[in-house]
Protein backbone atom coordinates (compact mmCIF):
# COMPACT_ATOMS: atom_id res chain seq x y z
CA UNK A 1 0.00 0.00 0.00
CA UNK A 2 2.86 2.34 0.70
CA UNK A 3 4.42 1.42 -2.46
CA UNK A 4 1.42 2.42 -4.74
CA UNK A 5 1.13 5.78 -2.55
CA UNK A 6 4.40 6.46 -3.21
CA UNK A 7 4.52 5.37 -6.66
CA UNK A 8 1.58 8.16 -7.35
CA UNK A 9 2.96 11.01 -6.05
CA UNK A 10 6.30 9.86 -7.92
CA UNK A 11 3.98 10.15 -10.88
CA UNK A 12 1.65 13.07 -10.04
CA UNK A 13 5.25 15.25 -9.69
CA UNK A 14 6.42 14.25 -12.51
CA UNK A 15 3.17 14.88 -14.51
CA UNK A 16 3.94 18.24 -12.64
CA UNK A 17 6.89 18.83 -13.32
CA UNK A 18 6.33 17.61 -17.34
CA UNK A 19 2.92 19.79 -17.36
CA UNK A 20 4.61 23.33 -15.70
CA UNK A 21 8.31 22.99 -16.38
CA UNK A 22 10.89 22.54 -13.75
CA UNK A 23 11.40 25.59 -11.87
CA UNK A 24 14.82 26.23 -12.98
CA UNK A 25 14.42 25.98 -16.81
CA UNK A 26 11.11 27.55 -16.01
CA UNK A 27 13.14 30.85 -14.87
CA UNK A 28 15.29 30.87 -18.05
CA UNK A 29 12.02 30.74 -20.94
CA UNK A 30 10.34 33.44 -21.59
CA UNK A 31 7.04 33.40 -19.58
CA UNK A 32 4.60 34.78 -22.66
CA UNK A 33 4.93 31.95 -24.19
CA UNK A 34 4.18 29.52 -21.35
CA UNK A 35 0.80 28.40 -20.18
CA UNK A 36 -0.25 29.52 -16.68
CA UNK A 37 -1.46 26.75 -14.14
CA UNK A 38 -5.36 28.24 -14.74
CA UNK A 39 -4.85 27.74 -18.61
CA UNK A 40 -4.38 23.59 -18.02
CA UNK A 41 -7.06 21.09 -17.07
CA UNK A 42 -6.62 17.81 -15.87
CA UNK A 43 -8.69 15.11 -15.39
CA UNK A 44 -8.04 11.46 -13.87
CA UNK A 45 -9.22 8.34 -13.15
CA UNK A 46 -8.64 4.65 -12.14
CA UNK A 47 -7.70 3.24 -15.49
CA UNK A 48 -7.64 -0.65 -13.51
CA UNK A 49 -4.64 -2.82 -14.03
CA UNK A 50 -2.73 -0.98 -11.53
CA UNK A 51 -2.82 2.37 -13.60
CA UNK A 52 -4.39 5.81 -13.41
CA UNK A 53 -5.12 7.56 -16.63
CA UNK A 54 -4.25 11.29 -16.26
CA UNK A 55 -5.26 13.66 -19.23
CA UNK A 56 -4.23 17.08 -19.48
CA UNK A 57 -5.88 19.51 -21.80
CA UNK A 58 -4.55 23.15 -22.93
CA UNK A 59 -7.75 24.40 -24.43
CA UNK A 60 -6.02 27.77 -25.92
CA UNK A 61 -4.05 25.12 -28.28
CA UNK A 62 -6.82 22.90 -28.85
CA UNK A 63 -4.52 20.16 -27.26
CA UNK A 64 -4.88 16.93 -25.12
CA UNK A 65 -2.38 14.67 -23.89
CA UNK A 66 -3.30 11.43 -21.94
CA UNK A 67 -0.08 9.77 -19.70
CA UNK A 68 -0.95 6.34 -17.62
CA UNK A 69 0.90 6.34 -14.06
CA UNK A 70 1.95 2.83 -13.01
CA UNK A 71 0.64 3.28 -9.31
CA UNK A 72 3.57 0.54 -7.93
CA UNK A 73 6.77 2.25 -9.78
CA UNK A 74 5.48 5.58 -10.18
CA UNK A 75 6.33 5.28 -13.70
CA UNK A 76 4.61 8.18 -16.11
CA UNK A 77 4.10 6.89 -19.79
CA UNK A 78 2.51 8.98 -22.28
CA UNK A 79 0.34 7.51 -24.19
CA UNK A 80 -1.01 9.71 -26.99
CA UNK A 81 -1.01 13.39 -27.99
CA UNK A 82 -3.22 14.83 -30.23
CA UNK A 83 -4.36 18.23 -31.42
CA UNK A 84 -8.27 18.36 -31.67
CA UNK A 85 -8.63 21.71 -33.47
CA UNK A 86 -10.23 19.53 -36.51
CA UNK A 87 -11.76 16.84 -34.81
CA UNK A 88 -14.00 19.72 -33.49
CA UNK A 89 -14.39 21.28 -36.73
CA UNK A 90 -16.83 17.66 -37.36
CA UNK A 91 -20.50 17.92 -37.09
CA UNK A 92 -21.10 14.37 -36.28
CA UNK A 93 -19.00 11.28 -36.31
CA UNK A 94 -20.09 7.55 -34.98
CA UNK A 95 -23.60 9.30 -35.11
CA UNK A 96 -26.74 7.10 -34.63
CA UNK A 97 -29.74 8.36 -36.55
CA UNK A 98 -31.46 10.75 -35.99
CA UNK A 99 -27.56 12.76 -36.38
CA UNK A 100 -27.60 16.31 -35.53
CA UNK A 101 -27.84 17.32 -38.77
CA UNK A 102 -31.24 15.55 -39.22
CA UNK A 103 -32.84 16.98 -36.09
CA UNK A 104 -31.41 20.29 -36.89
CA UNK A 105 -33.47 20.02 -40.00
CA UNK A 106 -36.67 19.33 -38.21
CA UNK A 107 -36.36 22.21 -35.80
CA UNK A 108 -34.82 24.85 -38.39
CA UNK A 109 -38.46 25.96 -39.61
CA UNK A 110 -36.18 27.34 -42.87
CA UNK A 111 -35.48 23.62 -44.11
CA UNK A 112 -38.99 22.88 -44.40
CA UNK A 113 -39.28 24.37 -47.64
CA UNK A 114 -36.66 23.02 -49.21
Amino acid sequence: MRAAVLGMLVGLGVLVALTFGFPEASAQRAAPDRATSSDLMALSFDAGDGRQQVTVIDPKSRVMAVYHVDRTTGALTLKSVRNIHWDLQIEDFNSANPTPREIRALTDPRTESR
